[in-house]
């Protein structure tokens, strides 16, 4: 009697955790309409883990590079864990649960994140948190993110956060609760439409054009772990025009690379070398760049990665050579069909002629 009770409270028991984890996914926002970046990192566990190069950092890396392009003009293998607003300890943090899973040549860094010493909006805390894996290294980067206003039992139990969306629900929260469609390129958000950079805000002036304390501490630990594992660390400054990249922030950055041993790249004083033309190869007036503008960046770039590192040209690796073959396919037709969607408004075409079919 005793152990048929015990199994029928086994059995509650189970059933009860099915159901909650099933309400937590199904409440949980999917990020396959509108803020598709939410759920960037999250894509990562599903693919092959044997990369050459992992960029992380914010939008400034995973809408301006492209791994495919990087694949097909060299033979480099790279991912892109990049999210909205990626804060520098985030990026820390992800890049501390990569090493868990491969062991990349080459770590790319965008800079821009170190303007921030301090958490700031849970919305997108929770676009570079909620897809991490549960870990001990998910709790870290969950304690150095949170706002005041947050806690750390709504992200370890996010059903408590999102248990009010009920009468939000869509079809895609039913259709994407356990797997989503595929929408990114090794991390890479692609966008094919076009608008041109207008009037670009100059920088405000700053009461100190320092960076922070604790931005400079996550810094010093990006070092610290890429030496350990014999990484070779890249700082990058992506040729966004907008937020304004400041002189003395460059300077800083200049040092610090000089001071640590580093290669930095800052791409707003190479945007001519690269090609990049803000009348065509940006999607939203400057701030990041189209995948035309990206492909060109990428081509740049991995001529710099070559010229500076030894990287191999994997393309000749049969079972890569399949893996990737399938990503270009995926790659070539989401931009067709973007292109063939913007064409029908006329919009694509009269803007940009026939090279986006080159």
């Amino acid at each position: 009697m005793k152990k048929k009770r015990l199994a029928i409270s086994l059995l509650v028991g189970c059933l009860l955790l099915a159901n909650l984890f099933f309400l937590q996914k199904l409440l949980m926002p999917k990020h396959v309409f509108g803020t598709l970046e939410g759920s960037l990192v999250e894509d990562y566990y599903k693919v092959e883990k044997n990369n050459d190069v992992i960029f992380i950092g914010d939008c400034e890396v995973y809408e301006n590079f492209s791994p495919i392009t990087l694949w097909e003009e060299y033979g480099i293998t790279s991912y892109i864990r990049g999210s909205a607003q990626q804060l520098i300890w985030q990026s820390y943090y992800l890049l501390e649960e990569t090493l868990k899973y491969e062991k990349p040549e080459i770590v790319v860094f965008n800079v821009l994140a170190m303007m921030y010493n301090e958490p700031q909006k849970e919305a997108y805390n929770r676009m570079s948190l909620d897809g991490m894996k549960f870990s001990l290294t998910k709790i870290k980067s969950i304690m150095a993110s949170m706002t005041e206003e947050e806690n750390l039992i709504e992200y370890i139990f996010p059903l408590l956060r999102y248990h009010s969306r009920w009468n939000e629900l869509k079809s895609e929260d039913f259709k994407y609760i356990f797997k989503k469609k595929d929408m990114f390129h090794n991390g890479y958000y692609m966008r094919a439409d076009i608008k041109p950079a207008g009037n670009i805000p100059k920088g405000k002036k700053l009461p100190n054009y320092e960076f922070g304390e604790r931005a400079y501490y996550y810094l010093d630990k990006m070092v610290e772990l890429t030496k350990k594992n014999d990484i070779d660390l890249v700082l990058v400054k992506a040729p966004s025009l907008y937020p304004y990249w400041y002189d003395e922030w460059d300077e800083q950055i200049r040092e610090y690379a000089k001071a640590k041993d580093l290669k930095y790249i800052n791409y707003l004083e190479l945007i001519d070398e690269v090609g990049i033309d803000f009348n065509e190869d940006t999607y939203d007036g400057g701030l990041h760049l189209n995948v035309y503008g990206a492909e060109k960046l990428a081509r740049h770039f991995g001529g710099y990665l070559k010229e500076h590192f030894n990287l191999k040209d994997r393309r000749q690796d049969k079972e890569l050579k399949k893996q990737w073959g399938k990503k270009v396919d995926f790659y070539y037709s989401m931009k067709e069909e973007q292109v063939k969607e913007l064409e029908e408004f006329g919009y694509l075409k009269s803007i940009f002629g026939d090279k986006q079919n080159n």
